[in-house]
């Protein structure tokens, strides 16, 4: 059998159907799985219709693909008249897909194979039915899907089904089971697409090409951040509340939404909005300069504020910067720190400095040059770094230096080898500065938003 030609990267779709792509962004996958492959000599009429379509896509055009997309459309669709389409669905009811529309039938955490499900409860089924064909909404399914990885797997063996093609067929039963037109958003990394964030249901709207009406529109989830109760566990995380939240929709969790129990307490480990400023007596204090020339480190956690402390307080003051990120080595900080303290100007380290044997390095170059050396502590906790480490690096308009989203080691690490900084070690003194943000208007609304 000749195989399926793969198309080119982003390579425009050309289905007449919902999900229909802008050219150089995605890609259209083949619909052939390998139990296609395997059922190749069984007769036509015992065979089911291949009725999902897969697609690939990344968040720009500079990144490799990350969000898996199936869509999947009856061979009759009762409802799907002239009339209905013109008027458009404004009702979307989106959910996740694990422990919200199915679970495993083995009782294990995951799935041992592409067979290995059942409905999470038996009214499952008709419920979305009847959503779809009685009560006019569009059917959705939102699902992170850490497990699964687009990237080529050299090293498996070639008989071997990936994780890929196995979520693919899982998802065909459970579609070609409930028979009535859905897609599935599966995000594969920890990036746009990954809820909280709504790079997914961004791309949603997108396909459908709708402005929905959010008061009718609902999230179904299971990460809903509830508290143990009775012999129910907690959540795992409060990430699918925090998604519905971020685009102003209804949330429910499955018990709420299929079973019609009463909402359980929940508690957000996390809400970025405590850390607003209440009053502009709360706004971080401006850097005051105490001598002509000298060295000032910063120590704090990544995304915990110095960088833009350095642009709004120091800078204009006339420090100049040194950063590891940008020189790449600690060697090149200390070579470029000593170039501006001969040419007389005064320097800002603009790095973690976590640890004594680090900051020593610094208090022994003042010495070198005879400046004196001040230290700027940022205290914010590890979760609000996170969060800002996340809205830098996913929003072009509030990461002037084009920094990508760092791994989770980067904070603790951090955390690992701090030891707080004391004026003993040889600082003239210690400034410290809590996080409160500092924006625009239109960054004050991507700020709040939950990210992590």
């Amino acid at each position: 059998m000749t195989p399926p030609r793969q198309p080119a990267k982003r390579k425009q779709s050309t289905l007449d159907a919902p999900v229909s792509p802008p050219p150089l962004r995605r890609k259209v996958q083949s619909t052939t799985t390998q139990t296609a492959v395997a059922s190749f000599f069984t007769p036509a009429s015992q065979k089911p219709p291949e009725k999902v379509v897969w697609q690939e896509r990344a968040p720009n055009d500079d990144t490799p693909n990350t969000l898996l997309v199936g869509k999947y459309e009856p061979a009759n669709d009762p409802v799907s008249t002239p009339n209905e389409h013109e008027s458009g669905r404004k009702k979307l009811a989106a959910f996740d897909f694990d422990s919200t529309l199915i679970e495993t039938a083995s009782g294990k955490k995951f799935a041992s194979d592409s067979q290995d499900w059942k409905w999470w409860h038996p009214s499952v089924p008709g419920k979305l039915r009847k959503m779809h064909l009685e009560d006019g909404y569009r059917i959705v399914v939102v699902s992170n899907q850490g497990g699964v990885s687009l990237k080529p797997n050299t090293k498996a063996p070639k008989t071997q089904t990936s994780k890929v093609a196995s979520f693919k067929e899982k998802v065909s039963a459970v579609f070609n089971q409930l028979d009535i037109p859905m897609s599935i958003y599966a995000a594969t990394e920890k990036d746009i697409f990954r809820k909280p964030r709504t790079g997914m249901w961004a791309e949603v709207l997108d396909d459908y090409d709708i402005q929905p009406d959010l008061e009718q529109c609902i999230f179904v989830g299971d990460a809903g951040g509830r508290h143990a109760e009775g012999r129910k566990p907690k959540d795992f995380s409060c990430s699918d509340r925090n998604f519905a939240e971020n685009i102003g929709i209804k949330f429910q969790t499955p018990e709420e939404f299929f079973l019609s129990e009463a909402p359980r307490p929940f508690t957000r480990i996390f809400e970025p909005s405590d850390y607003l400023p209440e009053s502009a007596a709360e706004a971080i204090a401006p850097f005051v300069k105490k001598n002509d020339i000298d060295i000032v480190i910063f120590c704090g956690s990544p995304g915990a504020g110095k960088s833009t402390f350095y642009w709004k307080f120091l800078k204009p003051l006339g420090y100049a910067r040194v950063n590891q990120d940008i020189l790449k080595t600690r060697a090149k900080c200390f070579k470029v720190a000593g170039d501006y303290l001969s040419e007389q100007k005064s320097v800002v380290v603009d790095n973690t400095n976590a640890d004594i044997e680090v900051r020593s390095k610094w208090i022994e170059l003042a010495a070198k040059y005879s400046v004196p050396i001040r230290c700027v502590l940022f205290t914010a906790a590890a979760q609000i770094c996170e969060h800002n480490d996340a809205v830098r690096a996913l929003n072009n308009t509030m990461n002037p230096e084009e920094r990508q989203i760092l791994p989770g080691i980067a904070f603790s690490s951090f955390k690992g080898r701090y030891k707080p900084p004391k004026v003993s070690e040889g600082f003239q003194d210690i400034i410290e500065i809590p996080f409160k943000f500092e924006g625009t208007e239109a960054e004050r609304a991507i700020w709040l938003r939950h990210w992590i």
